[in-house]
């Protein structure tokens, strides 16, 4: 018997150290895996809590500052295809400061590696953009796993009435498309 009650406390401990270091890793393979960033802090308010999602959220965000950095230098295609969206959204001589950015995280329909490569483009270095990116993701990250714990006070009805109205939404406003071939997606 004490075998089993043994096991089951290793299990217990254990699983509370896996699923941090499992949702730090979502946030490091969110972009491969094309899952919006609010959707994941506000995940962490709804498993972890207020306080420990928003630390976990910004050590899994600055994971995906870190890996963009890194493919940033590695993959020049990244920088060429964020440099052309870049072009076609901000005037080339208006100069966008870190604050702008922290407020422009905020926003869920901007493009978060385009922010980003807003951050590369104005760091001189590894360490400058980490520190520049850990200052514009303290917003977002409080603001929506924040909203993630108040939507555990929600009656279950609630929720399940808002996880319906979502759904049906995406399926409303999703763009409708033919074939097309990679170039013109790429484009």
């Amino acid at each position: 018997m004490e075998d089993i009650e043994y096991y089951v406390g290793f299990l217990t401990n254990t699983h509370l150290m896996i699923a941090p270091i499992l949702f730090i890793l979502l946030h490091g393979l969110r972009s491969i895996l094309l899952i919006p960033v609010i959707v994941i802090c506000i995940a962490g308010g709804l498993i972890f809590g207020v306080i420990p999602g928003i630390i976990l959220s910004i050590i899994g965000l600055l994971l995906s500052s870190s890996l963009f950095f890194y493919f940033a230098e590695k993959i020049p295609f990244i920088t060429k295809r964020l440099s052309k969206m870049k072009d076609k959204i901000i005037n080339r001589d208006t100069p966008i400061t870190t604050s702008q950015i922290m407020i422009l995280r905020m926003f869920p329909f901007i493009n978060y590696h385009l922010l980003s490569f807003l951050i590369y483009e104005s760091s001189e270095d590894f360490r400058t953009y980490m520190i520049s990116s850990f200052y514009t993701i303290i917003p977002m990250a409080v603001v929506y796993t924040s909203i993630g714990q108040t939507v555990t006070s929600f009656p279950p009805i609630v929720s399940l009435g808002l996880l319906v109205g979502l759904v049906g939404l995406l399926f409303v406003v999703r763009k409708k498309t033919d074939n097309i071939t990679v170039e013109e997606f790429l484009r």
